[in-house]
C-alpha cells in the first residue's frame, strides 16, 4: 500500500450538504472478500502518521491513502472515512461504526483528537501493529520448519505401515512364520490404518474447518487456552507472546495519558487469550477497589515478579510511561528469543521421535526374518 501524492481537488464539493450526519453514522462500511487485518492496519497507520506529520489535513490524507489502494474495497473504505470527516464526524466515531476497528483503536484515536496529538497516536498504533505482525512472523518462522519435518515424518511412517508392512506380512503368512509380539503390534497398526485411516483424515478436516466457528465459543477457547498453558515449552511461549501484546497496548495507552484502570480495560479488549483476560479482569476490579496496580498483579501467578517489581518502581517514581516502554522492549525481545529456542528444541525432538518409531517398525519386521531363514532351510 504505497502513497501516491497526486494532485486531488478538495472533496467538499463531492460531499454536499445533502449528506446527513446521521446517514453516514448509520452507513455500514463493508470490505467484501477481504479482511482489514493487522498487516493492513500497520500500513494504514504508518502512512497516515507520515502524511499528518507532513502537514496534510486528515481528510486529504485519507483520500490520498484511498487513491493508492489496489483493491476497490479498500478504496471504498478510506473514501467513505474521508467523506465522514468532511461531513463533520469525528475520526473516532467513524471507526466506532466499523466492525474491523477495535475499541482500543477507537479510544486511542479519540484521545489523539482531543489532545491534538493524532499524529503521535497514529505513529504509536503503527508501531503496535508492526510489533504484533513481527510476533506473528516469529511464531510462523519458529513453526514452519518443524511442521515440514513433522509432516514428512508422518507421511513416511504412514507409507511404511500402509505399503511396506503388508508386503512383509504376506511373506510371513505364506511361510507360516511365528510372529513375535512386537511384529504383531506393528501389523495390527498397519491393518487399523488401512481400515480407518480415511476416518482420521475426515475428522482432521472437520476439526480444521470447524475452528472458525469453535473459536467464537468462550467455553472452547477457555479449554484450549488453559490446555496450551500447561504444555511444556509451548505454554511458556504462548504466555510470553500474549503478555508482550498486553504490555505493548498498555504502553501506548499510558503514553497518551490514559488512566491505568482504563488502560487495563482497553488492553483487555485486544487480548485473545482467556487466562490473561480473566487475570486482567481481576486486576481491573482490584484497582477499582483501591489497590495499586502492583498489588493487583501479585494476586495472579501469570504476572512474573520482575514485571511486578518494575511496576511498583513506576508507581513510586511516577515514571509509568518510561517503565512500560522498557517493559515493552523487554517482552518483545523475550518473544524473539523464545521463538528461536522453541524452534531449536522442537526440531531435534521431532527427528528423534520419528527415528524411534521408524526403528521400532524396522526391528519388528526384521525379527521374524531370522525365523523365516530357519523355515527356508
Amino acid at each position: 500500500m504505497g502513497i501516491k501524492l497526486d494532485n486531488r481537488t478538495t472533496n467538499e464539493k463531492k460531499t454536499s450538504s445533502a449528506i446527513s450526519l446521521d446517514d453516514l453514522l448509520k452507513k455500514e462500511i463493508k470490505i467484501f472478500g477481504s479482511s482489514f487485518g493487522s498487516k493492513k492496519k500497520e500500513q494504514f497507520y504508518t502512512e497516515l502518521s507520515v502524511l499528518l506529520t507532513s502537514g496534510i489535513r486528515l481528510k486529504d490524507a485519507l483520500y490520498l491513502i484511498a487513491s493508492s489502494q489496489k483493491k476497490k474495497e479498500d478504496q471504498a473504505l478510506f473514501t467513505q472515512i474521508g467523506d465522514g470527516i468532511v461531513a463533520g464526524i469525528d475520526f473516532s466515531e467513524i471507526l466506532a461504526d466499523h466492525k474491523n476497528f477495535s475499541v482500543y483503536e477507537q479510544h486511542s484515536i479519540r484521545i489523539g483528537e482531543q489532545s491534538g496529538a493524532l499524529q503521535k497516536v497514529c505513529s504509536s498504533l503503527a508501531e503496535f501493529y508492526t510489533r504484533k505482525n513481527e510476533q506473528r512472523r516469529n511464531l510462523i518462522s519458529a513453526l514452519t520448519y518443524p511442521a515440514i519435518v513433522l509432516s514428512t515424518a508422518i507421511l513416511a511412517v504412514v507409507f511404511m505401515l500402509q505399503f511396506v508392512v503388508p508386503m512383509f506380512k504376506d511373506v510371513f503368512n505364506q511361510n507360516n512364520v511365528e510372529l513375535p509380539a512386537i511384529t504383531q503390534v506393528v501389523i495390527a497398526a498397519s491393518e487399523w490404518i488401512g481400515r480407518y485411516g480415511w476416518i482420521i483424515l475426515l475428522i482432521l478436516g472437520v476439526f480444521i474447518i470447524s475452528q472458525r466457528y469453535l473459536t467464537k465459543k468462550v467455553g472452547y477457547r477457555t479449554r484450549r487456552d488453559f490446555f496450551l498453558m500447561r504444555l511444556p515449552a509451548i505454554g511458556a511461549f504462548v504466555k510470553v507472546s500474549h503478555m508482550a501484546r498486553f504490555i505493548q497496548a498498555v504502553s501506548l495507552l499510558v503514553s497518551t495519558k490514559v488512566s491505568i484502570p482504563q488502560s487495563i480495560h482497553l488492553a483487555r479488549e485486544m487480548i485473545d487469550f482467556i487466562p490473561l483476560e480473566k487475570a486482567l479482569e481481576q486486576v481491573e476490579n482490584d484497582i477499582l477497589q483501591g489497590k495499586s496496580l502492583s498489588e493487583s498483579l501479585t494476586t495472579n501467578s501469570l504476572f512474573d515478579p520482575k514485571m511486578i517489581a518494575l511496576v511498583r518502581v513506576a508507581e513510586e517514581t511516577n515514571q509509568t510511561e518510561f517503565v512500560f516502554s522498557r517493559l515493552n522492549e523487554q517482552y518483545n525481545q523475550q518473544v524473539v528469543q523464545q521463538s528461536k529456542l522453541f524452534s531449536t528444541l522442537l526440531e531435534p525432538f521431532i527427528i528423534v521421535t520419528v527415528g524411534i518409531i521408524v526403528a521400532f517398525i524396522l526391528v519388528a519386521m526384521y525379527l521374524p526374518m531370522f525365523e523365516l531363514g530357519n523355515v527356508l532351510k
